[in-house]
């Protein structure tokens, strides 16, 4: 504890920079599956007020000719290739290969020629060619939507940011299990690693990077 500044605005005010927008960004949607869908689901978390807002970031980004990239989860059956997260967190079985829950939602499917990212940690950074692609695109930023905030949301934030892409977050796009913790993440993202913003800034700088190309 910080003296006796134990007020919360106050203690972080140190944390008051902010990051520039992206001029080349990528729609980044993470983890979009079934499994956080389906009511039936031990993951359900009941998130389809994030699904509507992916879905409107989308259709915005392609209409605008911005790079939509999906990450799914895809695991051997039993979770050899999963090593200790898995071990962790066993009900990631329902991202066994083959398993119903870890599909896209029908309302939101890759389209083909888009990028999809197969990963089996919380990064959609870890172990996978992400970068590569984004620096092979001429990318520097990426606008992030998916589930949940407090996990794979926040482990790719960091690390897109430890890569140096301008991540900006985008708080109604993204959800989690408990309204708790997708706060507490989007409130620690915006102090140290990142932007957090609404649907409409996110939908205003898909559109500025629209008048950029089509002025280039």
């Amino acid at each position: 504890m910080a003296g006796d500044r134990s007020d919360l605005t106050e203690n972080y005010r140190v944390f008051n920079a902010h990051l520039p927008a992206p001029k080349r960004p990528a729609l980044l949607i993470i983890d979009v599956a079934m499994a956080y869908l389906d009511p039936a689901s031990p993951l359900y978390a009941g998130v389809e007020g994030a699904l509507s807002s992916c879905k409107r970031l989308v259709a915005a980004a392609r209409e605008a000719g911005v790079p939509v990239i999906f990450t799914n989860v895809e695991y051997e059956p039993g979770g050899l290739d999963g090593g200790v997260f898995y071990r962790k967190i066993p009900v990631l079985r329902v991202f066994d290969r083959g398993s119903p829950l870890g599909a896209f939602p029908p309302s939101l499917l890759p389209k083909e020629g888009e990028l999809v990212i197969t990963k089996q940690y919380a990064s959609a950074f870890f172990g996978t060619q992400l970068a590569a692609n984004l620096n092979a695109m001429g990318i520097d930023g990426l606008l992030i939507g998916g589930f949940s905030t407090s996990g794979c949301v926040r482990a790719t934030t960091v690390d897109a940011c430890q890569n140096g892409f301008l991540p900006f977050v985008v708080s109604d796009a993204c959800g989690d299990r408990h309204e708790e913790p997708h706060r507490a993440n989007l409130f620690d993202m915006q102090a140290k690693y990142a932007e957090v913003v609404d649907g409409e800034t996110a939908l205003s700088i898909i559109a500025a990077t629209r008048r950029r190309e089509m002025t280039a």
